[in-house]
């Protein structure tokens, strides 16, 4: 390619965060910028940020942004000159790239042989293992016995934990091929899998590649990524604290000998797996710009885009990259509950806020925070997409300063509207095993979710923040009052009676509230004796707990518009109230005084928790099942979630089939609970 190319306009074929990411880059550089976005996509921030943008009608990634024709398309239409795959979607495939190139636009990737050769990850190893890289055996899913147990069932085209099973029973292996195949189907458009040792108590380190087309290849050190839920990478940093300086030659020794058996062109990762003995074995080149890759800009000070750009303009790397500086963490924030079984979260992100962020989309100008966002305040959160919500990334002198720093910020974000692993992922910075540098695959199982998932606000923080809302709530009534404005919120004329206000707890549970404040101010809260009220506002409440003043930022949003939408009767739900403090963040539901007729079901309704499709339906009307059965599979966000029956009994009644969409809070069936002898229901 010659040197003397220029890009001028550049499609992103991807959404979110990494669309964005793309064009801040682009922005820097000059270069005019294309998106492309589905319907369900229309408002997203990625489409109104670029220069042009154009429409892919429908909302599955089958119907959008899997169409390679739709996308070269819409870069003719728009007068876009290159093409930038990001990451997932048609980043990795080798026919896009080849039509790309035939349609007269530039591939910022690299080249479709190398996309080709590592596209299969059975053809890979094959390839890898002739190199001299090592890897661990291919197995046959139907050639798995006894012996070879545990292992891994894995989708061949793709990554990011889609397609993966682990097995340990041969019982257990036909449905998790399925299982596979299926979700390798949807997100790759490739049912293909295979399966490989598990490697116990191992650890995930990848290296950073890049190269150009004039012979120049840099190895820009390792990444651990080790904390993973699903198979899928929620923590990434740099440098691995298991890799010494010996080790890290030969993990880079080995990336580079994986590139030149491909002819590797661009920016790229090749993926290994770390053994407790140090033994490692290749994974699979993942030939793209990596979800993590702001840890590795951090390090180097540099713009991995902008360079995998200038590649793409034929321009030539120097001779050695820069020497790598500090320590650089970076956490993935999904909209997901750890605690219900990673179930993903859809609706309206009312407030996203991150405390002290230094730099968005790029390297902070010196230590610091980080911000990659594919959301802002009021982005609607569908379920058709992967639930990641942004990337937060502390870069400091050290290690324990960048959990430091990464921890603070998340224990201070605001995040509202939404389920999140926000709290998980702070907790998981100042546990002991991960600062030591000791997590591997199997972390968040041996430490466990109980610990790992549990609120950062705990019962006392929840009780005060719920006496906070009152008191906002009671000082926004006050405020909006036409007469009698001036008294104290709460104020009552009859003081034997306290105010009383009741909350739906993030755990489920009720918090009361029982309050009286007397013509001085002085606060009275059954249950919190010794809290002082100094201030209360609509908005921010501050109280004095022992001594110590805490304040206390209150927001309210009416009609339930918040996790849920509507009452299981398609009526509105009470009104979401967010409580931010220093004891953390509390998500309540302002409960009414009298239930609505509408949101009542019937007992034994099995309701769907997410909005999604279903896949399979494994029981019919008049099965007995057990309690923990499994009745049915939905697709959501990219993922299957199995739908269990909360107690044993008889379905009465199945409302799903196969390919139908549900709502969340659709009664999906109803268990009738078994009979005693006399006939009666137990």
């Amino acid at each position: 390619m010659s040197e003397e190319l220029m890009i001028n306009k550049l499609l992103v074929a991807n959404r979110g965060e990494i669309a964005r990411r793309v064009f801040r880059t682009c922005r820097d550089m000059g270069i005019g910028t294309v998106a492309v976005f589905s319907d369900a996509d229309a408002e997203g921030p990625h489409a109104a940020e670029a220069d042009a943008a154009v429409r892919l009608p429908g909302a599955a990634p089958a119907d959008t942004y899997l169409r390679g024709d739709l996308l070269i398309a819409a870069a003719r239409s728009a007068g876009a000159d290159a093409v930038h795959p990001g990451y997932g979607f048609l980043s990795e495939n080798a026919a896009f790239a080849r039509a790309v190139i035939d349609a007269g636009l530039v591939w910022v990737g690299p080249p479709p042989e190398a996309v080709e050769a590592m596209g299969s990850k059975i053809e890979a190893k094959k390839l890898m293992a002739r190199a001299g890289v090592p890897v661990l055996p291919e197995l046959d899913p139907d050639a798995v016995t006894e012996a070879d147990l545990p292992i891994l069932v894995k989708a061949s085209a793709g990554g990011g934990g889609r397609g993966m099973r682990v097995v340990r029973s041969l019982a257990e292996l036909p449905d998790a091929v399925a299982a596979a195949r299926r979700e390798a189907e949807s997100a790759f458009g490739d049912p293909a899998v295979f399966c490989e040792p598990l490697l116990e108590r191992a650890r995930h380190v990848e290296v950073q590649l890049l190269a150009d087309a004039h012979g120049t290849g840099w190895a820009l050190g390792e990444r651990d990524c080790s904390v993973q839920r699903r198979h899928q990478k929620i923590i990434e940093e740099a440098p691995s604290p298991a890799v010494d300086t010996a080790l890290r030659d030969r993990l880079c020794r080995a990336a580079v000998d994986a590139a030149k058996a491909i002819g590797y062109v661009g920016a790229g990762t090749v993926e290994f797996m770390l053994a407790e003995d140090g033994r490692f074995f290749f994974l699979e080149v993942n030939t793209r710009l990596q979800v993590e890759h702001p840890v590795t800009e951090c390090l180097y000070g540099l713009d991995l885009v902008r360079l995998q750009i200038e590649v793409a303009e034929g321009a030539r790397l120097p001779s050695a990259p820069p020497a790598p500086r500090g320590h650089a963490i970076e956490v993935r924030l999904y909209a997901e509950d750890p605690a219900a079984g990673w179930r993903p979260s859809g609706g309206t992100l009312h407030a996203f806020e991150i405390p002290g962020v230094d730099a968005r989309f790029r390297v902070p100008p010196e230590y610091g925070l980080r911000l990659d966002s594919g959301v802002e305040n009021g982005t609607e959160v569908g379920v058709h997409y992967d639930p990641m919500l942004a990337k937060v990334i502390a870069w400091a002198p050290t290690r324990g300063a960048a959990a430091r720093r990464l921890r603070a910020a998340l224990g201070g974000a605001r995040v509202h509207g939404l389920a999140t692993n926000r709290d998980l992922l702070a907790r998981v910075l100042a546990e002991p095993a991960f600062l030591g540098g000791h997590a591997t695959t199997g972390y968040l199982d041996e430490v466990g979710l109980d610990v790992l998932a549990a609120p950062l606000a705990g019962g006392d923080a929840v009780r005060l923040s719920a006496l906070a809302a009152a008191l906002a709530d009671a000082a926004a009534n006050r405020a909006a009052a036409p007469v009698l404005a001036g008294l104290p919120s709460g104020w009552r004329n009859l003081p034997s009676q306290p105010q009383r206000k009741s909350y739906e707890a993030p755990d489920g549970g009720t918090v009361e509230v029982a309050y009286r404040l007397t013509r001085g101010g002085a606060l009275r809260a059954e249950g919190h004796d010794g809290v002082e009220l100094v201030a209360a506002s609509p908005g921010s409440v501050t109280l004095g707990v022992a001594g110590v003043r805490y304040g206390f930022e209150v927001r309210r949003v009416p009609d339930g518009t918040g996790q849920g939408g509507t009452g299981q009767g398609g009526g509105p739900r009470a009104a979401e109230v967010y409580v931010d403090s220093p004891l953390g963040s509390v998500a309540l539901r302002a409960l009414p005084r009298f239930a609505d007729p509408s949101d009542l079901v019937a007992p034994g309704s099995l309701l769907a928790p997410m909005p999604g499709t279903v896949v399979r339906v494994e029981t019919e009307e008049g099965a007995a099942v057990t309690e923990g059965q499994v009745l049915l599979v939905l697709e959501a966000m990219k993922m299957e979630h199995r739908i269990a029956a909360p107690a044993g009994g008889t379905v009465a009644e199945l409302n799903v089939a196969a390919g139908r969409q549900v709502e969340a809070g659709a009664v999906l069936a109803v268990i009738a609970a078994p009979s005693t002898p006399e006939g009666n229901p137990q």
